[in-house]
């Protein structure tokens, strides 16, 4: 092992004999002598002198360094002090000139999220088993590929894109751009997106805890997919010490899978009124109310109001936080259509639970009803029983056993199963 007193004096000699050496080179030739008589200096005599004179300086500093060493005191060079270097302007490529007209934002990092987006793929595989003779599962099937593109536009705004590839096709599932820094505190969003109504409809298929969508949301909401159309929508927190208070005003196209526009004017209104409240360490609750309203696809004279409920209780204790979940949900839905042969008020409910086995195992249960919306006469029913598997938190394998009662009579036991997989940076979603 070196000793430290023998780094610094060997460093310091070759300092000191390439210093004199260049000096000597600058001098040049030693002048001839000065007068008749007198001897001319050697150059390389002075040089030797200077050298000697400079490792005698050295072994001075050798014996002070040992001495520090023998009495126990570090004998470290003190720190040199940081210098600040600032490194030269990086033009932006030629390729690119939109970049010169972008406001500059003080978060590097989210600058570089404008030429590369976070994209990721995810897969949706599904299955079934069992005999469904009215509204029947596929054996094996690649249900959905989701491909994202999310980034900061720049300091004032973000964009996501999501795109779905199913057998039916490519379509855009949600594209938009996100204002979160708009005067009095409000959060705009504008482009197609799924309606802030309720829990589920607000999820990707992928999220969901479980492999089907529940009744209500196919009977009332349009289908699987539930509604999802281009709009507009404006958020607002609303301030106040008790509880987390959001609004929402929504405002659509109006032509969708749940509603049909005629003209211009046939929009669709969406409002929302959210709240959240930790009420212990481990114990939160997220409760809501909303409520759309649109013309339908029986007439231009005909109209559809759907109102909604939801409460969502998670029991999750931050000293087993990996371990222990406990994620109780439950949603209704009241359906009122306009219709020649007569107004039809329908109602739809489910209740879910999901609790954690293990880290890396759920099981879960649900319960689901909906009357169908153009014949609330008619009512279907569903029990569920699930277990998940997480290999990671890039995919999961579950299975679901249904049974489902329809309105006919007619009766589904099915066991489905569902591997989903994913690459890529995604983004988070709310739970």
């Amino acid at each position: 092992m070196f000793h430290l007193s023998r780094v610094i004096s060997t460093g310091v000699l070759l300092a000191a004999a390439l210093a004199v050496a260049a000096q000597a080179r600058a001098q040049g030739p030693a002048p001839p002598a000065a007068a008749a008589g007198q001897p001319a200096q050697d150059p390389q005599a002075a040089l030797r002198a200077q050298i000697e004179q400079l490792r005698q300086q050295l072994d001075a500093l050798q014996q002070k360094v040992a001495a520090l060493e023998a009495a126990g005191v570090p004998a470290t060079p003190p720190a040199a002090a940081p210098v600040a270097v600032t490194p030269p302007p990086v033009e932006a490529p030629s390729a690119t000139p939109a970049a010169e007209s972008l406001p500059q934002s003080g978060n590097p990092s989210a600058l570089s999220k404008v030429f590369n987006p976070d994209m990721a793929v995810i897969g949706n595989f599904v299955g079934a088993a069992g005999k469904n003779e009215v509204n029947p599962f596929p054996s094996l099937r690649l249900n959905e590929a989701e491909v994202s593109f999310q980034a900061i536009v720049d300091p004032y705004a973000r964009a996501d894109f999501f795109l779905a590839a199913s057998p039916e096709g490519l379509e855009v599932e949600e594209g938009f751009i996100t204002f979160p820094t708009l005067p009095g505190g409000l959060l705009m969003k504008v482009g197609k997106m799924k309606a802030q109504f309720g829990k589920v409809n607000t999820m990707h298929s992928h999220t969901m805890a479980w492999v089907d969508a529940p009744l209500p949301m196919q009977n009332l909401l349009g289908g699987d997919e539930g509604f999802n159309d281009s709009g507009i929508s404006v958020s607002k927190l609303i301030l106040n010490p008790v509880i987390f208070l959001e609004a929402t005003g929504e405002v659509f196209n109006g032509d969708n899978t749940l509603f049909k526009s005629y003209q211009r004017s046939d929009l669709n209104y969406l409002g929302r009124l959210r709240g959240y409240r930790d009420v212990t360490e481990a114990i939160n609750l997220d409760v809501g109310t909303s409520f759309v309203y649109g013309h339908n696809d029986a007439g231009p004279d005909f109209t559809t109001r759907v109102y909604g409920i939801d409460a969502t209780l998670r029991y999750r204790p931050l000293q087993e936080a990996l371990y222990k979940k406990i994620l109780v949900r439950t949603e209704l839905f009241w359906s009122r259509r306009q219709q020649p042969i007569g107004d039809a008020k329908a109602f739809g409910a489910y209740l879910s639970g999901d609790y954690q086995l293990t880290r890396r195992v759920f099981a879960g249960a649900r319960v689901d009803f909906s009357d169908r919306a153009a014949d609330a006469s008619l009512r279907d029913k569903s029990g569920s029983l699930l277990l998940t598997y997480w290999p990671s938190e890039f995919s999961q394998i579950r299975t679901q056993y249904r049974h489902t009662l329809f309105a006919e009579g007619i009766r589904a036991n099915e066991l489905l199963f569902q591997f989903l997989f994913s690459i890529g940076a995604h983004g988070a979603h709310v739970f």
